[in-house]
């Protein structure tokens, strides 16, 4: 028992509980309430749910615990015990709100197209809650986490959009209507921007990379411009050879033209490469630490 708690602290504990409660409120209620009545099938093994609730009058979330089964089986050397077993207790929470708190709220009876889009916003808000705690939801959620594993360059949102789109082809053929597939795709992609955006947007800026040889004079005025400190790497031209302290600068988006002129104040000759930065962090940025 005692090693248990060390491996799982109570707070921690709590934390995960609170954040899988939320996430699963939002989640289902995007699929629940949203989803269904617009008979569409929205993401991953909820999506396979609904097709076989539309089907066999099966209870969604029972089914999503059946069909995670054997991914977990598959997933499990891939993503380790610890991420296995808090991706367990947060599926098992998203089963019991779907199954037994989302009924008791009202379903939308309106436009399908707004149907799915607020299904995509829901459900992207829930799965954001329970990625920020390093957690999962089950079903597709571990196949995603378990080819981010060997592809890290690939998003989370993208590899989403991917499983999703055979599920909701699927949902296509059961319902027989090319509008569930439609709604479908936009629900997916709704998802997928909104958990890109939130997981990576939010944290998002620029890398400012100068090569000049006034690399002392630009980091200053750059400080003395936006506060923001500077990087010295020793770079070499390949066609002079001549060594040269390449000037690396995080910064916000909104700081880039400050920046850029700071540099040009001091050399007029400096090549200048500024690219996106999905997250950063450090003194001035998000703590490292996280959530």
């Amino acid at each position: 028992m005692k090693a248990i708690r060390q491996e799982y602290p109570p707070k921690e504990l709590g934390m995960d509980l609170l954040f899988d409660l939320v996430g699963a409120l939002l989640f289902n209620i995007g699929i629940y309430n949203f989803a269904v009545n617009a008979e569409f099938a929205p993401v991953g093994v909820s999506g396979i749910a609904l097709i076989l609730r539309f089907l066999f009058g099966i209870p969604m979330g029972i089914m999503s615990i059946v069909l995670n089964i054997p991914i977990i089986l598959v997933s499990y050397k891939l993503l380790g015990k610890r991420f296995l077993l808090r991706s367990m207790k947060s599926m098992l929470i998203f089963a019991l709100v779907l199954d037994y708190v989302v009924p008791l709220f009202p379903v939308y009876h309106g436009n399908p197209l707004y149907a799915s889009a607020c299904t995509g916003i829901f459900s992207g808000l829930g799965l954001t809650i329970v990625y920020l705690r390093n957690c999962s939801t089950g079903g597709t959620d571990f196949l995603v986490m378990a080819i981010r594993k060997i592809f890290p360059h690939f998003t989370i949102g993208q590899i989403s959009l991917v499983i999703d789109a055979i599920v909701i082809l699927a949902g296509g053929l059961v319902f027989r209507n090319v509008d569930a597939v439609i709604l479908g795709l936009i629900s997916s992609l709704v998802t997928t921007m909104v958990i890109d955006k939130i997981m990576y947007g939010l944290g998002a800026g620029k890398l400012v990379f100068v090569v000049t040889s006034h690399e002392k004079e630009v980091a200053h005025q750059i400080e003395e411009a936006t506060g923001r400190g500077c990087t010295f790497i020793k770079g070499q031209g390949s066609y002079s050879l001549a060594e040269k302290n390449i000037v690396l600068c995080a910064c916000n988006n909104s700081q880039v033209v400050p920046i850029r002129r700071a540099i040009h104040q001091v050399d007029e000759e400096a090549f200048l490469i500024i690219t996106d930065s999905n997250e950063v962090y450090g003194e001035g940025f998000k703590s490292i630490g996280g959530m």
